[in-house]
């Protein structure tokens, strides 16, 4: 099995920043995608942030320029920095996996998710 541990989720002041965290644990053979998705009240899951293996990233448009999405391959850890925040920014963040648990067998994980509010 795999869990991913989310941590950081705090409430904050508009402007302020933050930074996320994501552990994952198990039996992992390595790490494919890993990413950071949102959900606010009444609204759908969305993407905010994607980083691969390599270290490519992927941004939604609403974040870029403000959030840093990285990654720790030896710790199996992926980070979202999030700075210039703002009311729009309040959501609970989920984190995702894409694992490769054997060299035929991949699947998708995610984390409990952690509550970001930013106070205006």
């Amino acid at each position: 099995q795999v869990q991913l541990v989310e941590s950081g989720g705090a409430s904050v002041q508009a402007g302020g920043s933050l930074r996320l965290s994501c552990a994952a644990s198990g039996s992992i053979l390595s790490i494919n995608t890993m990413g950071w998705y949102r959900q606010a009240p009444g609204k759908q899951r969305e993407l905010v942030a994607t980083i691969t293996s390599g270290g490519s990233t992927n941004y939604a448009d609403s974040v870029k320029g403000r959030f840093t999405i990285s990654r720790d391959n030896a710790k199996n850890t992926v980070y979202l920095q999030m700075n210039s925040l703002n009311a729009e920014d309040t959501a609970v963040y989920y984190c995702n996996a894409n694992v490769q648990l054997r060299v035929w067998s991949r699947n998708d994980y995610w984390g409990q998710g952690t509550q970001v509010t930013v106070l205006s």
